[in-house]
Formats: structure tokens, sequence, C-alpha cells
């Protein structure tokens, strides 16, 4: 732990330290971010006098951190908070796109990253503002809050099904010569094995005192880089030879590939505590700029080494499509199987923590703790139930980029600057906010009723199977 804190800087005694990690973004996708989170909830949290204690938390985990991340240590947190799941996709989304669409996913990260800056505006504008959430409460008042709140909870919620999905398919691939016969179980191997997945990690929900997890979550980042190695290993070790033609372009796939590419950045409902935890946040810029680089710079590579590898075969998760007899294919998997399953109780802590603070102070510690651990078991449930029906990751990892992301990352932070700060914006600056919402809004449109389509072609097809 003293190793841990002096590459993420310092915890206060009294407070549990906690390393969030918030999909979204993988939705992620994802996001690894140093914080100490006071989760107990009989304890008053005095991490920082200078707000008041029992602020209540919306969207993400409330931060109590020290200012005293350096621009590295905030480049590695953030880096960590966007790669995630998404990139399991792009090389699938740029064998469909086209090569040239490429420069989309490039445009997208540097959309992004200016997004980011946009909500370090915000928050020097508001210094008292802690979350996502609360620059929504700043820009447009409760409505604003709320609508913040119901687009990070809704990534939330699709991210974990995306990866209990991404969970499924990789188990069945792991063990895909092992015979599981159970005769009371009326479920395909592939299901079953999901379902004991779940089930084990179905206590950790449970759990207050995340700290004895905490240290999986940097782990995502460990996996990633794992994944994106095993990859390049097949070409380099595996006999798999980079031959394969990629097309130009193809225009018609691109409202889908699009919300594929977004999800692989979404990372910005947990970017306000990050800006807090820096030590200098003047220079909070120029951590998103070199943080969007790398991460950029990684997907674009991992995109073309698989589509050049695979060509039109690519499975929408790339790890999927690595020859299953190579040792670096099985690491890659396992890396994949792991993941999913350290991040239910750290995905749903905001969800948790705000259920707590919700509920009537009369109520004992004891009866919140059991209202608690039963929301979360049976959310998780639903959440497989809908990963089993829906089993298509593509689809609806493209969804949720189209549908949630692509507000999360760009439409909201642009609406938000411009409400905030309105009175001090330049005209071309005020152009290209409009300008951008309304190519967020556009794309967002076009990929959600791309890839619904294809998800409800998908399940018919399903359906139609199963009836013969």
């Amino acid at each position: 732990m003293n190793m841990w804190n002096k590459l993420f800087g310092t915890s206060r005694s009294n407070c549990l330290p906690h390393q969030n990690q918030v999909l979204v973004s993988d939705a992620g996708q994802r996001a690894n971010l140093s914080c100490n989170v006071c989760l107990e909830e009989n304890k008053v949290c005095t991490c920082d006098q200078g707000f008041e204690s029992g602020k209540r938390v919306t969207g993400v985990v409330e931060h109590h951190a020290e200012a005293n991340n350096s621009v590295t240590q905030s480049v590695i947190n953030m880096s960590g908070m966007l790669i995630g799941l998404g990139q399991l996709s792009t090389p699938y989304a740029l064998e469909n796109g086209g090569w040239s669409s490429a420069f989309l996913l490039i445009g997208l990260g540097v959309i992004c990253a200016y997004c980011s800056h946009l909500l370090g505006k915000c928050l020097d504008k508001h210094p008292k503002s802690r979350s996502y959430t609360d620059i929504g409460h700043n820009a447009f008042g409760s409505r604003g809050k709320i609508l913040a709140a119901s687009f990070v909870y809704m990534e939330i919620f699709m991210a974990l099904v995306s990866y209990t999905i991404s969970l499924h398919d990789n188990l069945a691939r792991v063990f895909s010569g092992i015979q599981l016969n159970v005769s009371w179980a009326k479920l395909p191997k592939s299901q079953l094995l999901t379902l004991i997945a779940v089930f084990v990690a179905l206590p950790s929900l449970w759990l207050r005192d995340l700290s004895s997890i905490s240290f999986l979550s940097f782990g995502g980042v460990i996996m990633s880089l794992v994944i994106f190695i095993s990859v390049a290993c097949t070409a380099i070790f595996g006999g798999v030879k980079l031959n394969h033609t990629i097309p130009a372009l193809q225009i018609h796939n691109i409202p889908a590939i699009s919300g594929l590419y977004i999800f692989s950045f979404a990372g910005h409902i947990v970017f306000p505590n990050l800006y807090k935890a820096m030590k200098d946040p003047s220079k909070f810029t120029k951590v998103s700029i070199i943080s969007f680089t790398l991460v950029t710079t990684l997907y674009t590579s991992l995109a073309f080494m698989g589509a050049k590898l695979y060509g039109p075969q690519v499975n929408p998760q790339i790890t999927l499509s690595m020859p299953p007899h190579l040792i670096v294919t099985k690491i890659a998997l396992w890396a994949t199987v792991l993941t999913p399953m350290t991040k239910y109780a750290l995905e749903f802590a905001p969800m948790a923590i705000q259920l707590e603070h919700n509920l009537p102070p009369s109520l004992s510690s004891r009866t919140k703790f059991l209202i608690r651990g039963s929301v979360g078991s049976v959310l998780l449930l639903v959440i497989l139930a809908l990963a089993l029906s829906v089993p298509y990751f593509g689809y609806v990892l493209s969804l949720t980029g189209s549908l949630v992301s692509i507000g999360i990352c760009i439409i909201f932070p642009c609406a938000f600057y411009l409400k905030i700060c309105w009175g001090q914006i330049s005209r071309p600056l005020m152009v290209l906010n409009l300008t951008l919402i309304a190519f967020g809004t556009l794309l967002g449109i076009a990929g959600t009723i791309s890839s619904s389509k294809l998800l409800l072609k998908s399940l018919s097809r399903a359906h139609s199977a199963w009836k013969k």
C-alpha cells in the first residue's frame, strides 16, 4: 500500500483508500483514479473541511482527495480511465468502416480531449464543484443535474452489460475443450460458466470497505496492455501474417462504428475528480492532451494491426479472433475474462453510496447494509439476464456509445461550457462549440438508429432460429 500511495498520492488516515474504476468509458469504459473515499456509512468524513460534510453523491463517488497528484500521476490515471473495453472492438470497427475511418477515430480523440479541457474550464468557474453532475447543476440547475446523473448511471449500467457479454464470450473460448454437464441446469455451457463467474463475483457487491480489492482496478490497465502485446505477438511469433487488405471506406457502416469509437474515449464522468486531485489544476489541459494522444495512438495501432491480421473475419472482440492454440491467445483470453469479474463492485460503488445516502437516517447500519447488498445483487442478476439474452457485444457497445457516451463526452461538456462561460466566450469559440453539439447530436442519432437496427435484426434472426 505504501508503494501505491507514493505513486498515486497519500491518503488520509480517516479514509479508506479506494481506486475507483468507472467504465463507461472502458464506459468505459472504464477508469482508474486515485481517490480517498469515506465509504463507511456511520463515519463522518473529515477529509476536506472546506466542503460541507455529508454532501450528496451523484453520478460518481464523492472524492475527498488531497490535491497532490503530479502531471505524470494524472496522466497515468487519465490514461487508465480511457483504456478499457473499447479497445477490443477497434480492429472490427476499422475493418467495417475502412482504413479512412481511422480519421474519425483520431478526430473523436481530439474532440474528446478538447471537451475534457472544457470540463476543466467549467471547474475553474465553480471551484466547489466536485463531480460531473455538479457541473450539470451549475450550468442548468436541478434539471441539468438530473440529466447528467441519468446519463452517468445509464452508461455504467450499459457498460456492465457489455462487460458481462464479453465475459460470456471469452469464457466459452477459454473452456472450449472442457465438458461441463449439470443435469439440473438447462443451460448451454457458456451461459452456465457465465452464471458461475457472476455468482463468484456477487459477494464483492456486499463489501463496504473496497480497499481490500481496490488494487485490482489498476489491473485493468495492465490487462489492456497485455491484450495489446498479445495481439502483436500473434503477428511476430504466431505465424499470422499482416496480409489482409483493409477497404478504403464503407460509408454505410460509419454510423454504427462511430458508437464503438466514441465508447473507447468515454471517461469524462470522472475527469472532474481527477482535476480536483491535481496539485496544479492549471495543467489539466496538458494532462488531457498527453493522455488522449497516448490512448489514441494505442487504439489506432491496435485497430490497424487487428484488421490487417484477420481481415473480414475479425471479431468484435479481437481476442476471439486470435489463434486458439497459441499461449499468447490464452493469456489474452484470461486477461479479458478476469477484468469484468474485478469490476462489478467498483462499478456499483457510486450507485451504492448514493443509495445509502438517500436512505432514511432512522434506519440502522445493518438495515442499510442489507438494502445496499440486496439492491446490488438484484441489479447484477438483471445485468446477467440482459447479457445472456442479448449476447451481441459489438452492437450493444455501439448502442452504448451512440446513445449515452457521445452525450457525456461531447454534447454535455460543450453545452455546460457555453452556459457557464457564456459572457466570456469569443464568437469563433461559440461557433466551434455549437458545431460540436450539432455534430455530436447527429452522430449520436444516426449511430443509435443504425446500431439499434442491427441489434434488432440479430435478435430476430436468433428468435427465428430458436423456433426452428
